[in-house]
């Protein structure tokens, strides 16, 4: 009986259907996959998918477990001078005195693309804070990409370009990479990667710090 399983023709013609649909349905991700990646796309959709993640609270960024006693800024670092995306030649001193919101971010990364909507939300409800500032630093080789993400997207919050090298403080080999640095020059916070900042709570923290 086992036999005359194994040599039924109509059981073989099963097996060889499944393997050539199974085939075609890999060859269809393949080809998917490649034009997606070829058109730039597969940043937009992975972003998306892990901004719906982001949904869940999984990713919440909580200052309460996050909070770091990192180093305070020198001199040297405040002379770190970056431009915005009008043009304008900046430095980290002009921003001393104030909580600072420093984003490392590019518009190929999918968990920068996946985060910054609730990065905007935060600015969004921060901004009217004289106290507060945001330093969204763009490490795109070609600024144009990150103008035309920003414009793509619709984005009022500010964002800027090194134009020397980042503060010892402020080098990380993870995008994003988000820290918060006090009023008196201390990095208070420090996160590597994709997490929720229009949460209430990191919104209140933020404003707790500016009134310090």
């Amino acid at each position: 009986m086992r036999n005359s399983q194994k040599d039924d023709p109509a059981n073989n013609t099963g097996k060889k259907s499944g393997l050539r649909r199974a085939v075609y349905e890999w060859v269809g991700i393949i080809v998917v996959a490649g034009a997606l990646y070829l058109t730039g796309l597969h940043v937009e959709v992975i972003g998306t998918l892990q901004r719906a993640m982001l949904w869940t609270g999984i990713f919440n960024a909580k200052v309460d477990v996050e909070m770091t006693d990192g180093p305070f800024l020198t001199d040297n670092d405040y002379n770190f001078a970056f431009t915005t995306s009008g043009g304008e030649t900046v430095r980290l001193a002009d921003y001393r005195g104030d909580v600072i919101f420093v984003n490392v971010w590019a518009s190929w990364c999918p968990p920068c693309v996946a985060e910054m909507p609730t990065i905007e939300k935060l600015h969004n409800n921060l901004q009217e804070h004289q106290n507060i500032r945001f330093l969204m630093l763009s490490v795109d080789e070609e600024p144009e990409r990150a103008v035309r993400f920003m414009e793509r997207r619709g984005f009022s919050m500010p964002y800027h370009f090194p134009l020397t090298q980042l503060p010892h403080a402020l080098q990380g080999s993870v995008l994003p990479t988000t820290w918060v640095i006090s009023r008196e020059g201390q990095v208070v916070y420090r996160r590597e990667g994709i997490a929720d900042y229009s949460n209430r709570s990191f919104r209140n923290w933020m404003i707790g710090l500016s009134e310090q």
